[in-house]
């Protein structure tokens, strides 16, 4: 058996794993990295363009980011971390642009309106005290709110499209939102580390094993999937970051601060429209409430997608259950995850989740023609034949201990770090990729602390100029890094207009 050194191990080669590379090597390039991926090519699972719904989750049009209370106030905090978070990210891929660490910013990311329509009494006052509690925010003042059909028309003409008059209806819009094609930004970024020294992925390798040695570093097995040949990496610092799978691996690890988690595995389906006709008449991201019981990742929309600079139109996602934990997983991974220490949140989540049990089934019992029904709701004049299923990545929820000893389970993402700093894992979905820097900037703060407050420190800012500062309270800082993001990456649509007219 061989054993190689080196100072960083990445497994999983998806947005998460390549922007930690990509940020550690602009902090220090002669880290010797390594990347293992299990697949043979890179970003093929849940970062994968057709395995997420692409939006650059700013919380603009997501409505479950902001819960209503019993007496009808709305949460914002929610919505103000997740919007300061992706202004973390446009900061930090505008640098790589900048740099030419990244290409033409169109061939990842491009302008998108954000918007939700909702219809009936009940969703349109949630809408509206939704808007007022945002409004004057500035990180939400961008925001505009209508409830006149004709306005609504203007902003969402396929949606109002066969419409019946005199239907109660609202929509809020943000020009600045974006569609992202996170396959293609994390390509890109491994095709800038392996373009550096010290940088080696390894394609169609599995990790099977972890120990860790009494200088702290770990010793990983791996197997290559095509010789069978098996080898270990000495590492100072590992990272999981593994999408679905990163839970079985951080299992293997057997650190403390990784017993009691468990997954749920939910998986999607899109439809597709194949009638480029109808495709050409949707310009925006339409976000729509969730039914009762969803998880967050089944909220639903209407999406224009521009994927390989072509524009597509997706509707969905319809929620299934699988106990894959990945796409190109087994139907043995959410038993293979059962453990003594996370049986009894996990049957307790199991007995008290009705309502997302009888959703999901609902949702796997659905026709071609009942999808389509649902899709009537947001494109009344929808048929059948002009659109097709198209199936989705995994996603895991987190179901951890909650403060009684029970279990609870958890929709966003979670940060695991061990406590001598030298391997860190990151569980759950929504909002994903979209929040990946601020989620690999955390396991720097926690892993890297020593050289962050000294010799990265002036590099780190350069990356992310708010970085220290506090973008929720600091509307003058915001303006500022927004005005430059919005124009490096070409998601400013006035910015864009005058470029056009001028040349």
């Amino acid at each position: 058996m061989t054993t190689k050194t080196v100072d960083v191990l990445l497994v999983g080669a998806g947005a998460m794993s390549t922007t930690l590379g990509v940020m550690l090597k602009e902090l220090d390039p002669s880290l010797k990295i390594c990347m293992v991926e299990r697949l043979d090519e890179v970003a093929k699972e849940s970062t994968d363009c057709m395995n997420n719904a692409g939006t650059g989750h700013a919380a603009y049009c997501e409505l479950n980011y902001t819960p209503e209370a019993a007496d009808g106030t709305i949460n914002c905090s929610k919505a103000y971390a997740i919007n300061a978070s992706f202004e973390v990210s446009l900061q930090f891929w505008s640098y790589l642009v900048r740099k030419g660490a990244l290409p033409e910013p169109s061939n990842f990311i491009n302008p998108v309106p954000h918007q939700s329509f909702v219809w009936g009494e009940k969703n349109v006052n949630f809408l509206r005290n939704r808007y007022d509690a945002l409004k004057d925010h500035h990180q939400f003042d961008v925001m505009e709110y209508s409830e006149d059909p004709e306005v609504i028309r203007e902003w969402m003409p396929l949606v109002m499209e066969g419409r019946k008059d005199g239907e109660k209806i609202a929509a809020t819009r943000v020009r600045y939102g974006s569609d992202v094609n996170f396959g293609s930004l994390a390509r890109n970024m491994v095709s800038y580390l392996d373009r550096s020294d010290d940088f080696e992925l390894l394609l169609s390798h599995d990790v099977t094993d972890f120990y860790q040695n009494k200088d702290n570093s770990w010793d990983v097995s791996l197997k290559n999937k095509a010789s069978k040949e098996t080898f270990t990496i000495n590492s100072k610092f590992v990272f999981l970051g593994a999408g679905g799978g990163a839970l079985p691996l951080l299992q293997k690890t057997d650190i403390p601060e990784g017993k009691g988690y468990g997954g749920f595995p939910v998986s999607g389906q899109w439809l597709v429209c194949k009638k480029q006709s109808i495709v050409e008449k949707h310009a925006s991201k339409v976000y729509g409430a969730a039914p009762i019981g969803a998880p967050p990742m089944s909220v639903p929309h209407l999406d224009t997608r521009v994927i390989d600079g072509k524009k597509a139109l997706l509707f969905g996602p319809f929620a299934g259950f699988t106990t894959k934990f990945l796409k190109n997983g087994s139907v043995m991974d959410m038993f293979g995850s059962l453990k003594p220490n996370n049986l009894k949140p996990m049957l307790y989540v199991g007995a008290t989740s009705m309502d997302l049990t009888k959703y999901l089934i609902s949702e796997v019992m659905q026709t071609h023609g009942s999808r389509v029904m649902s899709l009537s709701n947001f494109f009344p004049k929808a048929q059948e034949e002009d659109w097709e299923i198209s199936h989705a990545g995994q996603r895991v929820q987190i179901i951890k201990k909650d403060e009684n000893g029970k279990g609870k389970l958890e929709f966003g993402t979670e940060v695991i770090t061990s406590s001598d700093g030298t391997l860190a894992a990151l569980l759950g979905a929504s909002p994903g990729a979209s929040t990946s820097v601020s989620a690999m900037l955390s396991i720097v703060e926690k892993c890297f602390t020593k050289q962050l407050e000294n010799e990265w420190h002036e590099q780190i800012i350069a990356m992310i100029p708010s970085y220290g500062q506090n973008l929720t309270e600091d509307a003058g800082l915001l303006k500022q890094v927004r005005s430059e993001t919005l124009s490096t990456l070409g998601l400013d649509p006035e910015f864009i207009e005058k470029q056009a007219e001028a040349v």
